[in-house]
């Protein structure tokens, strides 16, 4: 790990009459840090969907090379994903993550200069490669500054980001066009989202704390005692040897621990229907439904933004509610989509296909906050980002790509039941595996 990056340790120890004070203050930076952080990866990454149709007049480029590309960056991401989050277990997180904003703003800035379609393909991979750099750092600070029991409503804050980012990202373009014209698009497109991550890189750098012991603070333990009853293998020891490195970590800690698998294949099936539906939406409600292009729109963006409040209330409920217990909101909410989706498919009221549309959108992402807290609380925190990357890997590498192209050859081969039928599958598939995790959760509470 090269010096920037390694974890710093203050040399002062907070007074102990200031130990509660300080600890509010800096869980509160970090986690407006790397909600703020997360937000902008998502602004140097979907600004390239919104370039897509200038790309295709100005590049010349045919809808097989517009796919290509974003098949280019999604592959990439999903491993990024894996990899970089594992790294971040032995880095400062936010240097990591603001390095890696900075490198996805210095792509961008570079993308606003291609003309060459190959040129721009290994710029989106490289894009891709340094987007996974945003999530490991994120868990990492929720699992050092909070406890178990808050990590429910702390995840639902985090987890918005990702919709606030997506969902400002054209605004932001827009005022890019406003400023610079039509004929100064690659400008509006790349550059001016890429001033924006340099900025939020540098709010990173000032908000986002290292570990309490790192700044100077009582360990988490020390200060919740319910912290003491961490998971991790007695034979193993309580904390990650100097000297084990990332590859070590991942083996011990993640890749032979069957709770990280199960929350990993919750991910991959809930992407297989998030990605099947919101890939396929807009094709099957214009070519099928008989939507027009406006009502359309409305309900792709309400798929969106619907999730928005139902995360947060699921994730303090969760914690008060559940005790902590993660996968039982996400069984109930699987259930219920397991239904939209036949609602979805079957219905032929325009009305109540995009009620089904929103519902699923309001729902599928409960299930995927919700793995991804209780990947927090299945390794120990020097873990965290290893987990992390496992169910990232998955999500992208297989959750994601059979959503997108198992569906597309299944309504091939037979129609598009046969697309619902990949959907339905996914669903009951994720329903068995959030047992499993639930109950994995019960055992590691009974040790």
């Amino acid at each position: 790990m090269i010096s920037f990056l390694q974890p710093r340790k203050i040399s002062r120890t907070v007074p102990p009459e200031k130990v509660e004070r300080t600890y509010k203050k800096f869980r509160t930076q970090s986690l407006a840090g790397v909600f703020l952080g997360y937000a902008a990866y998502y602004i140097v990454r979907n600004n390239f969907a919104l370039s897509t149709p200038y790309l295709q007049e100005q590049l010349h480029l045919s809808a097989t090379k517009i796919g290509l590309l974003s098949s280019c960056m999604l592959i990439t991401y999903g491993v990024s994903k894996g990899v970089m989050s594992s790294l971040a277990d032995k880095a400062d997180p936010k240097r990591y993550m603001a390095l890696g904003l900075l490198l996805c703003a210095l792509v961008n800035i570079m993308m606003g200069f291609s003309t060459s379609f190959w040129l721009f393909a290994g710029l989106v991979v490289l894009l891709g490669l340094f987007q996974g750099m945003g999530v490991g750092p994120s868990f990492i600070t929720m699992a050092n500054w909070f406890p178990k029991k808050e990590r429910g409503t702390v995840g639902a804050i985090w987890n918005v980001s990702h919709n606030i980012g997506g969902g400002i990202v054209a605004p932001i373009v827009g005022v890019g066009f406003a400023m610079f014209g039509n004929q100064h698009w690659q400008i509006a497109s790349y550059q001016v989202p890429a001033a924006v991550a340099i900025v939020v890189a540098i709010i990173v750098l000032a908000l986002v704390k290292g570990s309490p012991v790192n700044e100077g603070l009582p360990e988490l333990s020390t200060l919740y005692e319910e912290e003491k009853n961490t998971i991790v293998d007695k034979d193993k020891g309580e904390a990650a040897p100097e000297n084990m490195n990332s590859w070590q970590i991942f083996k011990n800690y993640v890749l032979t621990n069957k709770n990280a698998w199960y929350v990993s294949f919750v991910d991959v099936f809930v992407y297989m229907v998030r990605f099947g539906v919101i890939t396929w939406l807009p094709i099957y409600l214009l070519s099928v439904k008989g939507f027009t292009k406006e009502q359309m729109s409305v309900a792709f963006l309400v798929f969106e933004w619907a999730a928005i409040p139902s995360t947060l209330l699921v994730g303090y409920l969760s914690d008060k509610l559940f005790k902590g217990y993660r996968m039982p909101p996400a069984i109930i909410a699987m259930f219920i989509i397991l239904g939209c989706i036949f609602g979805y498919w079957q219905s032929t009221s325009l009305h109540w296909i995009t009620i089904f549309a929103a519902t699923i959108g309001c729902l599928i992402y409960i299930p995927q906050f919700l793995a991804s807290v209780q990947t927090m609380e299945i390794v120990p925190s020097f873990a965290v980002g290893s987990a992390v990357g496992l169910r990232g890997f998955m999500s992208y590498i297989l959750g994601a790509s059979l959503g997108t192209t198992l569906f597309g050859v299944m309504v091939d081969l037979v129609g598009w039941s046969g697309g619902f039928y990949v959907l339905l599958a996914a669903t009951v598939l994720c329903i068995v595996f959030c047992f499993l995790a639930h109950k994995g959760a019960k055992e590691m509470r009974a040790l």
